[in-house]
């Protein structure tokens, strides 16, 4: 019996560190991508001539048709401790909580986990793009009169001047906005749970922190949603190609064995098979056991509520 608790403490041992190896190896793969990012920021840097004349121009094109950056930062800084909590949350918000939604898919819902993380890299490697091409300097340091609240209140996510790890004249497109619209469209497309609305206002709490900040244009929000919109669309494609494509080989190596489209080899085809006489009792034992019965218990049940927050 000793012998017995040992092998089954030893088997659970083993499918504990088999769950674990993989989810340790995800996180690690995406800490490097991340790094990476963080390290092609620095350099794509072009300076700030050129991000504060894209700057310039950008808030001359958003005066025709949105409302101003600066006026509604000053709205919200009349009331008390909004600028700590907004640099607060900007600073300790983005990438813990995006770091949390994947470990939460890997762990609860295994099967959405790829796509999400998919969607996430096509995101920052097209952000990454856009950095490239388009330096712009953030509102609060473009001199069209925003608060820069990091520096007059702090928290600070950039404690020197666009040097280091840092970038700071990277503005278009917002990836805070990018990745808080991927966590609550990933929450809601997997979570039937009610907390999952609350997730949700991650998206619009995060648009509200970067204006006030005066880290982010409206126009930087649009094209991060434009780019996680592009990258679904891609990531779903390649998917349906690819499972198409699977679907193709097992159907050439189903043709290939020689068997029929009826079934196995050896086994008769289900039409073929003897159907009871009515009378017989037979029919009736049948009906009762499979006609009036439902399908599978809980096949059609909405998932249980198993948003666990931390």
């Amino acid at each position: 019996m000793a012998s017995g608790v040992a092998a089954g403490g030893a088997m659970r041992g083993g499918a504990v560190r088999g769950g674990v190896r993989p989810l340790l190896t995800e996180m690690g793969l995406l800490a490097v991508l991340f790094s990476f990012y963080k390290w092609g920021r620095t350099l794509i840097e072009h300076g700030p001539g050129q991000a504060m004349s894209n700057a310039h121009r950008l808030w001359g094109f958003e005066r025709h048709w949105l409302p101003s950056e600066v006026g509604f930062q000053h709205w919200a800084l009349g009331w008390d401790h909004t600028a700590f909590l907004a640099n607060v949350y900007y600073v300790s918000v983005h990438f813990p909580g995006t770091a949390l939604l994947l470990v939460w898919l890997y762990v609860r819902h295994r099967a959405a986990y790829a796509r999400v993380r998919n969607e996430l890299v096509v995101l920052t490697a097209a952000g990454l793009a856009v950095h490239m091409l388009f330096p712009l300097a953030p509102p609060r340091l473009a001199g069209i009169g925003a608060v820069d609240t990091m520096l007059t209140v702090g928290p600070s996510a950039y404690p020197a001047a666009a040097d280091g790890i840092a970038n700071q004249y990277a503005a278009m497109p917002s990836l805070h906005i990018g990745w808080a619209i991927l966590v609550a469209v990933a929450v809601l497309r997997v979570s039937r749970s009610r907390w999952r609305w609350v997730v949700a206002l991650h998206a619009p709490v995060t648009v509200f922190v970067v204006v006030v900040t005066a880290n982010h244009y409206w126009t930087d929000g649009i094209v991060a949603a434009l780019l996680l919109a592009g990258a679904m669309a891609l990531v779903s494609i390649t998917g349906r190609v690819r499972q198409s494509g699977g679907h193709a080989a097992d159907a050439h190596e189903f043709r290939g064995s020689g068997r029929s489209r009826g079934g196995p080899a050896g086994r008769e085809p289900r039409a073929a098979r003897p159907v009871p006489a009515a009378g017989d009792g037979h029919g009736d034992r049948l009906h009762d056991r499979g006609g009036d019965r439902e399908g599978p218990s809980g096949a059609d049940a909405p998932a249980r509520d198993d948003l666990v927050l931390a």
